[in-house]
C-alpha cells in the first residue's frame, strides 16, 4: 500500500448509541417500577421498592400523590431532550459555517465544538433533574461521597482538560501540524478537550490523552530535510559524477516545483565503502513530502547517472578457476 492510500474512516454507529440510551431507560422503568419486574420474587420486588422509597423517590418523584405515574413529566422531560439535541445541531451547524484560514482557527473551531457538546450534556442532565422533580442541589449534597470518590478517580481526567487548554493556548501544535510522539509521526486530526488524534501516513489513527503528549516534535515549525545516498563504483569517474549531480541539483526545482522549493544540495562524499564510493545529497522540503522527495531524488540521480555512464555497483562475486599443472 503506497503512502498517499489512505483508509476510509468508519462511521459512527449512531445506532449503537439510540439502543444504549433505550436500555437505560427500560433499566429505570424497571428499577422505579418493580411491579413491572416479573421475573423476580416478592421479596425481590420488596426490597426494590423499599430502595425506590429510600433513596430514588425521594430525589427524583415521578409518582403522583394517589401513587399514579406522572407521564407529564416524562412528556417534558421528551421534549426538553429533543430541544437540547436540535440546539446542539444548530450551534454546530454554525460553527460550521466559520471559515479559517489558519491552523489555530481550525483548533479553535474544533475545540469549540467539544465545548458545546460538554455543555449541552451538562445543561440537559441539570434540567432533566429539574423537570422530574428533583432537587439538584440536595441531590449533590446527598451524593457528596459518591462526589469525592468519583473527583479522586478523574484525576486523570482532570489532568487531561488542563493539558489540552495549555496545548491550544500555549500553541504547541494545532490541527495540520505533523508531530511526533512517543516515536509515532503523523498529522494532527483533532484536539479535542481529552484527547488528541493523530494520523500516520498510512491512515493509522493515535488517540492520545492530552495528558501523555510530554515530549513532542513539531516537525512543521521548520523545514525536513530528505537525504539520498548513492553509490558510484570505485572506477567511476568522480568528478564527472559530482558534475552529473550538482547539473541535476539546478534542475529538480523546475521539474519539480511543488516538491523541491529550493535547490538541493550535494554535500560530498559520505563514505569510502567496501565495493563503493557513497555520495551524499540532501533538499530542503516540507515534512509531508520528505517521503516522496526522497523517492524522487533516488529516482532522478539514478537516471542521471545512467545517462552520463557512470556506474552504479551492485554485489557481485568473481570466481577465478585455475588450470592444472
Amino acid at each position: 500500500m503506497s503512502d498517499t492510500t489512505k483508509k476510509k474512516p468508519r462511521k459512527k454507529g449512531g445506532a449503537g448509541r439510540v439502543i444504549g440510551v433505550v436500555v437505560i431507560v427500560i433499566v429505570l422503568l424497571l428499577v422505579y417500577f418493580p411491579e413491572l419486574c416479573f421475573f423476580l420474587g416478592p421479596s425481590q420486588k420488596e426490597a426494590l421498592k423499599l430502595f425506590n422509597q429510600t433513596y430514588l423517590g425521594k430525589y427524583i418523584p415521578m409518582r403522583t400523590e394517589t401513587g399514579g405515574f406522572d407521564f407529564m413529566r416524562l412528556v417534558a422531560l421528551i421534549i426538553m431532550i429533543a430541544g437540547c439535541w436540535a440546539f446542539y445541531r444548530i450551534l454546530m451547524w454554525i460553527v460550521g459555517l466559520i471559515k479559517t484560514k489558519t491552523r489555530r482557527g481550525e483548533t479553535l473551531k474544533g475545540m469549540l465544538s467539544n465545548v458545546i457538546r460538554y455543555a449541552v450534556v451538562i445543561f440537559g442532565i441539570i434540567f432533566g433533574l429539574n423537570i422530574l422533580g428533583a432537587d439538584v442541589l440536595t441531590v449533590i449534597a446527598g451524593l457528596g461521597i459518591l462526589a469525592l470518590v468519583i473527583g479522586f478517580g478523574a484525576q486523570s481526567l482532570i489532568e487531561d482538560i488542563f493539558a489540552g487548554i495549555f496545548i491550544l493556548f500555549e500553541g504547541r501544535f494545532y490541527v495540520g501540524d505533523i508531530i511526533s510522539v512517543d516515536g509515532f509521526r503523523g498529522t494532527v486530526r483533532s484536539i479535542g478537550i481529552v484527547s488528541t488524534q493523530i494520523a500516520d501516513v498510512g491512515g493509522n489513527i493515535r488517540i492520545m490523552n492530552n495528558s501523555d503528549i510530554r515530549v513532542l516534535t513539531n516537525l512543521s515549525d521548520v523545514s525536513s530535510v530528505a537525504v539520498s545516498i548513492v553509490s558510484i563504483a570505485y572506477g567511476a569517474d568522480l568528478l564527472k559524477a559530482e558534475k552529473v549531480i550538482n547539473e541535476l541539483c539546478d534542475k529538480l526545482p523546475e521539474m519539480y516545483p511543488e516538491m523541491f522549493p529550493t535547490r538541493p544540495h550535494y554535500m560530498g562524499v559520505e563514505n569510502l565503502s567496501d565495493s563503493s564510493v557513497d555520495l551524499k545529497v540532501t533538499a530542503d522540503v516540507h515534512e509531508s513530502n520528505i517521503y516522496n522527495a526522497r523517492r524522487i531524488l533516488n529516482r532522478e540521480l539514478k537516471l542521471a547517472l545512467d545517462a552520463g555512464g557512470i556506474e552504479i555497483p551492485f554485489p557481485q562475486v568473481v570466481v577465478w578457476q585455475g588450470k592444472e599443472k
